[in-house]
């Protein structure tokens, strides 16, 4: 029998970042013959300079809207993609798949879906800066170059850091900082990024850095137990000693090629045969460098 495999990966950045954040992974999954496509939130297909210049648009953004604009990315495909979401778009590749969209996700450094009450101190250090003042919910903030070391790149040298700072950081939404996270659990009713945990859907692998302070480990492995009581295969794999920007910090190809060969050998609605030595543990502890 002809195995098929899933032929195209839709990639979502997170915030503070555009599709730019994507581009060596654009090239790296190209050369393995696959589609890919990497949809900038609503408003933000301009260029990152553009953005720091006129952020009025990033301070706009809802999640509703973000939602439907990549769904509708998705369902113009002839085939379903598999998902992949850095940080935020960890969280929409969450809320995608709840729709039933996509073969097969992965959630990078995953921000939480609503019902993660886990905030680890040194979390709470780096997104301080933006929750200090509640002013910052109706604008777009900006990490400063020494914030953002610590936040996204802290295993990066201070030069190594601003080059990333330079060349892919832009202002986050404000009202998406406050609303969402470990503050939504703070409110009454559901949130936006609230799903079914019990719900059928595609498979999801979360992918965490063991140096991760924006979203650490625990988080991740909170957001996957929520789904512990779902039909659908939920498995957690750790990158010991990666950071928030593991996907373009030196050896992301590593951490680029176990999401793929993952999402690919457990895509929903194709034939394929699993690697037993790419395995992660549902849930789990799972580890490698």
């Amino acid at each position: 029998m002809e195995t098929m495999k899933p032929d195209s990966v839709v990639l979502i950045h997170g915030l503070w970042m555009t599709p730019r954040s994507w581009e060596h992974w654009v090239d790296h999954y190209r050369a393995r013959g696959l589609t890919v496509l990497t949809p900038a939130y609503p408003g933000f297909e301009i260029e990152v300079e553009a953005l720091r210049e006129n952020p009025d648009v990033i301070a706009a953004v809802t999640v509703p809207e973000t939602v439907d604009h990549l769904a509708g990315v998705i369902q113009s495909l002839p085939r379903p993609p598999i998902i992949m979401g850095h940080s935020f778009g960890g969280t929409l590749t969450q809320l995608l798949l709840a729709r039933g969209l996509g073969c097969a996700g992965v959630a990078i450094n995953s921000a939480p879906t609503e019902g993660v009450r886990v905030l680890p101190p040194v979390q709470a250090k780096a997104l301080f800066p933006a929750l200090k003042n509640p002013a910052n919910r109706h604008k777009a903030f900006g990490f400063t170059p020494e914030q953002f070391h610590y936040a996204f790149t802290n295993t990066l040298s201070e030069e190594e850091s601003r080059a990333v700072w330079d060349r892919y950081h832009i202002p986050a939404p404000g009202n998406l900082i406050w609303k969402y996270g470990f503050i939504a659990n703070l409110k009454p009713g559901r949130q936006e990024t609230w799903v079914d945990y019990t719900a059928d859907r595609p498979p999801l692998l979360f992918i965490a850095g063991g140096k991760d302070h924006t979203m650490p480990p625990s988080v991740q492995r909170s957001n996957a137990k929520r789904y512990e009581k779902s039909g659908a295969l939920t498995e957690y794999h750790e990158f010991s000693d990666r950071d928030h920007w593991t996907c373009g910090a030196p050896g992301w190809e590593a951490v680029a090629d176990y999401a793929l060969d993952w999402a690919i050998d457990h895509a929903r609605g194709y034939t394929s045969v699993v690697d037993g030595s790419r395995s992660s543990s549902p849930v789990a502890t799972g580890r490698s460098g």
